[in-house]
């Protein structure tokens, strides 16, 4: 039985279910086994990715260029020595430039970040910034479902 166009979309539009792409291909799977994140990992993931989102909003204006950048997602490694910060750049062009401009502020980021969370979290990760691109992998797989 062919599938449908719009069962195809429909797929697609909850697999992701708001994770960036290389969580799905990478993340989601250590070696054979499911990685599952602890109640702490993911406590602190939810806390940081608020947290950052309010830095870049305050901060957009002066530090990104003038981009909206948003943080989908923040993954925590189990030591919570890491995190890994996916955000999502609007408008997409020099999108690049902007993710350069982000980690060249790193530390200054690192700091409101510690200024923010300190009395939660005893050592603040170091923070690592990725381009989410898994809207752009939907908006691909539409357009192409759409021919």
């Amino acid at each position: 039985m062919p599938l449908s166009k719009a069962s195809i979309r429909q797929f697609v539009l909850n697999s992701f279910d708001g994770m960036p792409l290389d969580y799905w291909i990478f993340g989601n799977f250590a070696g054979n086994s499911i990685h599952m994140e602890s109640t702490r990992q993911q406590k602190i993931s939810r806390l940081l990715q608020k947290e950052l989102a309010d830095i870049f909003q305050k901060e957009s204006r002066t530090l990104f260029m003038g981009k909206m950048v948003s943080v989908t997602i923040v993954r925590v490694t189990p030591d919570l020595a890491l995190a890994k910060s996916y955000v999502s750049i609007f408008p997409t062009e020099d999108r690049k430039e902007v993710l350069k401009q982000i980690r060249i502020a790193n530390p200054k980021i690192r700091g409101l970040l510690g200024r923010r969370v300190g009395k939660q979290i005893r050592i603040i990760p170091e923070l690592e910034f990725y381009i989410d691109d898994s809207l752009d992998y939907i908006d691909n797989i539409d357009r192409l479902l759409n021919k």
